[in-house]
């Protein structure tokens, strides 16, 4: 197998998408309809709970079976996915939301770091 490449956060939007229209495709077939927004947030949601508990498993404190890397590997990619997925269906382009929020962060940050002489 080989080792997957490192992607941009525009082409893992566009893969994100793709993926979506497969599943879109099947919710079509066996549900007459695509999921609503609210559908979309409790997937995230019910991952982000299982994030939490692979955290914890990580940590030595909750037993799973299985390899705990692996399994947070998967959900942390999977819950990138939801973000991109939700952030689509509200309209939000995430690679520029992505870009400023960091700049704002940064810029609110930079004072701090300078001020302690580092």
């Amino acid at each position: 197998m080989n080792d997957p490449q490192p992607v941009s956060l525009e082409s893992a939007r566009q893969r994100a998408m793709e993926i979506r229209a497969l599943y879109e495709t099947l919710e079509q077939r066996l549900n007459g309809q695509v999921w609503t927004l609210q559908e979309l947030m409790l997937g995230f949601g019910n991952d982000v709970g299982t994030v939490g508990r692979l955290i914890l498993a990580h940590e030595g404190t909750w037993e799973i079976d299985g390899d705990v890397n692996a399994q947070l590997e998967h959900k942390l990619s999977e819950s990138l996915w939801w973000v991109i997925v939700i952030a689509e269906r509200l309209g939000i382009d995430i690679t520029d939301a992505f870009a400023g929020t960091m700049d704002r962060i940064e810029r609110g940050l930079t004072p701090t770091v300078e001020s302690t002489g580092s």
